[in-house]
């Protein structure tokens, strides 16, 4: 019997198999119907493509899926571990005829190993310098076609050449629907042997942050609960068990909370910063601005203006505190 625990295979399992299993980004999924099965039909390897949009939205399983349909192997690897030229040499020449190659958090490559990417994209060949000063001279290595999918929280960081070699296209994943968010769920807890009333299922998907990953994370979290505490898992139990993790009715976080309290209390409601922000909440500038800022913008808490974030009606009126209208 394996050692690992078995909570550490959950989020594979919870990973859908099949496209009909992925629910959402209905359009992405039929983009990429055609693009692959137009690929298959001229026997070609399917173009490069890249994703984007907030994380847990499902750019890494979309990923896999596009595996499975290509019947083909996935190597993955992330921008921050490829810390030098020779580590992106040694996955391109280990990648067989038709793997993908997935990259995620893309935007943190270095720029010297980004420009490798630009000829293997291109042209299918691995430039390699050798030696020094006025004796180096450069090799090309000739590598199987393949096919990379880049996945990036952070577009804007991408430079344009890199952008521009995503020839399969560019796709940004959009937040889910309440429903859509309800299907995930029902969807999981069947997976998970999991019994949830509907109350239930519509109080985690209120609160998931329109994200598949935060729906499943809060749903694991209520089962626990509901089985220390020997009970069924409906709309109280789920009320309760997020309250105790510090989730609120909007889905909110301690973290986002003191986003927006900071804002507002010492800021006087803004403009202000996302570094000056950081510095009041003690957070990270790229965590507020690729984790904590959009899902406070969709649900219409905070406003991004060109001064900076204002804390809006909605988020006074979330803290009962009184607003004042600046404008």
């Amino acid at each position: 019997m394996s050692d690992i625990p078995t909570t550490q295979l959950l989020d594979p399992q919870l990973r859908p198999n099949t496209w009909d299993e992925y629910i959402g980004q209905q359009s992405i999924k039929d983009n990429l119907h055609i693009l692959l099965t137009a690929a298959s039909g001229r026997n070609q390897q399917p173009e490069h493509i890249l994703f984007y949009g907030p994380p847990g939205l499902g750019k890494t399983t979309l990923s896999h899926l596009i595996a499975k349909e290509m019947k083909t192997d996935i190597k993955i690897t992330s921008g921050p571990a490829i810390e030098k030229v020779g580590d992106l040499a040694s996955i391109l020449t280990n990648l067989a005829v038709g793997d993908i190659l997935f990259i995620d958090e893309i935007h943190r490559l270095n720029t010297n190993i980004e420009e490798i990417l630009y000829p293997a994209m291109e042209s299918g060949v691995l430039d390699i310098i050798i030696g020094k000063g006025p004796s180096a001279r450069t090799i090309q290595l000739d590598l199987p076609p393949f096919t990379l999918i880049a996945a990036t929280t952070k577009i804007a960081s991408l430079s344009a050449p890199l952008r521009s070699r995503f020839s399969g296209g560019v796709f940004k994943l959009e937040f889910y629907s309440h429903t859509e968010m309800e299907q995930i769920i029902n969807q999981s807890a069947y997976k998970l042997g999991i019994k949830v009333t509907d109350g239930g299922v519509h109080a985690i998907a209120g609160r998931s942050r329109s994200t598949p990953r935060t729906a499943n994370y809060f749903l694991k979290r209520v089962r626990d609960y509901a089985e220390v505490h020997k009970i069924s898992i409906n709309e109280e139990t789920v009320l309760k068990a997020l309250a105790m993790i510090g989730v609120d009715e909007f889905g909110l976080r301690q973290t986002d909370r003191d986003v927006l309290l900071a804002i507002i209390d010492k800021f006087n409601g803004g403009p202000v910063g996302a570094k000056t922000i950081a510095t009041a909440t003690h957070e990270e500038v790229d965590s507020i601005e690729s984790v904590i800022e959009p899902y406070l913008i969709q649900r219409g808490l905070l406003e991004l203006t060109p001064r900076g974030r204002v804390a809006t009606e909605e988020a006074y009126k979330h803290f009962d505190k009184e607003y004042v209208n600046k404008k």
